[in-house]
This record gives structure tokens, sequence and C-alpha cells, in this order.
């Protein structure tokens, strides 16, 4: 079995537990119609609630790992780790996830996935780990609760999009990563040489940006100083 095809065959067993998973906890409420009389207005977005989201689907992996086919899950110890936690099946400890949300019928934007340095520090420690975008789309309800719909899993070695935005922390972006038809499917090794390309160019681009903006601030001081001197000579 070819390293793409393992990476098939752990997509498909996280779509199924997740998917197994999003029913058992069923709507997720943020709060009573009283509390919020108005509604959701401006908070109906995924931003709002992706913390609380990725909190309730790690901790019930961990509380359900075994009726979910899981040996263990660990979550991450860190805030800024690429992923959320290691979930080990029987004969595999090497898979990851991190848990992402999407509005049902929202607008397709190129967002963080994480932050490219980590990435490379992640693979640069262990090729073989296999680390997945769990995308859960989710509805929200007048009655100030959000429906789980549907979980997507994407290896992110598959996105299509490989950008890594120069002017945003250096962070990896992508607008198709919910969009497993669109996936380029591709081994670890394959994907890691397309983000240290996706890196330098964007290292590139940010040189070129401060480089630029010490041009004008040279030729602004330039411009000074000549008014200064047209000054003196005036005077």
């Amino acid at each position: 079995m070819s390293s793409i095809e393992e990476t098939e065959r752990y997509r498909q067993l996280l779509e199924n537990c997740l998917t197994e998973l999003i029913k058992r906890i069923g709507p997720i409420r943020i709060g009573r119609p009283e509390q919020f009389p108005y509604g959701w207005r401006k908070a109906a977005k995924g931003r709002t609630v992706w913390r609380i989201l990725e909190e309730a689907i790690i901790q019930n992996l961990e509380k359900h790992h075994e009726s979910l086919g899981l040996i263990r899950v660990v979550p991450s110890s860190s805030e800024v780790s690429v992923f959320d936690a290691q979930l080990f099946f029987e004969n595999c400890n090497d898979l990851y996830i991190n848990v992402k949300s999407a509005v049902q019928g929202g607008r397709t934007n190129k967002d963080d996935i994480s932050k490219a340095v980590g990435l490379r520090t992640f693979y640069e420690e262990d090729m073989s780990r296999e680390l997945f975008i769990a995308t859960i789309v989710i509805d929200f309800k007048a009655e100030m609760q959000i429906d789980l719909l549907r979980c997507a899993v994407m290896p992110i070695a598959w996105i299509p999009d490989i950008y890594v935005n120069p002017s945003n922390n250096g962070n990896l972006q992508s607008s198709k990563y919910k969009n497993l038809g669109e996936a380029t499917k591709r081994t670890n090794e394959q994907f890691f040489s397309e983000l240290l390309l996706a890196s330098e160019v964007a290292r590139k681009t940010r040189e070129k940006a401060k480089e630029k903006q010490r041009e004008k601030v040279k030729e602004l001081i330039k411009e000074l100083v000549e008014d200064v001197t047209d000054s003196e000579e005036l005077g």
C-alpha cells in the first residue's frame, strides 16, 4: 500500500469517527433566547464559536474514544501547536487533527490553516506524521444554538492551493481545504517541498515590501533635508 493510499485510509477512518461523534454531541447551545433578545446578529460567524466547538470535539473524543474505535486521544498541550490532538488507532499512533469550523452556505475565503514555520518544524521532527484538517460544518439556529451538520477531513498535505501569506505572520492559507474533490494528493515529502517553496516566496515578498518602505523613508528624509536647506538659504 502506497503512502497516499494509507493516508486515504486514515482519512476515511477519521471522517467516519468524527461523523459519528458529532451525531452524539448534537446541537451546542450557546445561550438562551431571553439572553439574546435580538439573536445572533453579527456573531453568526465561524470565528465566534470555533474555540467552543474545538473543545467540544476534542473533549468528547477523549471521553468516548473506545466506542469510536480509538485507543486513546492526547490533546495538544500548546496554544500555538499546529494540531489540536493526537489520535491513536490500533497499529497507528501518528495521526493528528486540526479542528476548523465552516458555516453552512458561507462565503469561500482564504482562511488561516497554521503557521508555516510550525508546520516545517512538525514535519522536520517526523516526516511520517499524518496531519488532517477536520472541518465541522455548522448552522446557526434562532434558538441560540449551533447545529453540527457534517464533517469533512482533508490531509493538510493534499491542500490544492498552498499559499503562505507574507503579511499575516507567515500563515499557510487555503480556500479549498474543505473540498476533498479538489484535493491534490501528495506525499508528505512533496507537500513539505511545496511548503518550503511557498515560504521562500513569502519571505522574498516581505523583503521587497520592507525595501520599498525603506526607500520611501529615505526619500522622505531627503525631501525634509532639502526643505530645511532651502529655508536656511532664504533666511
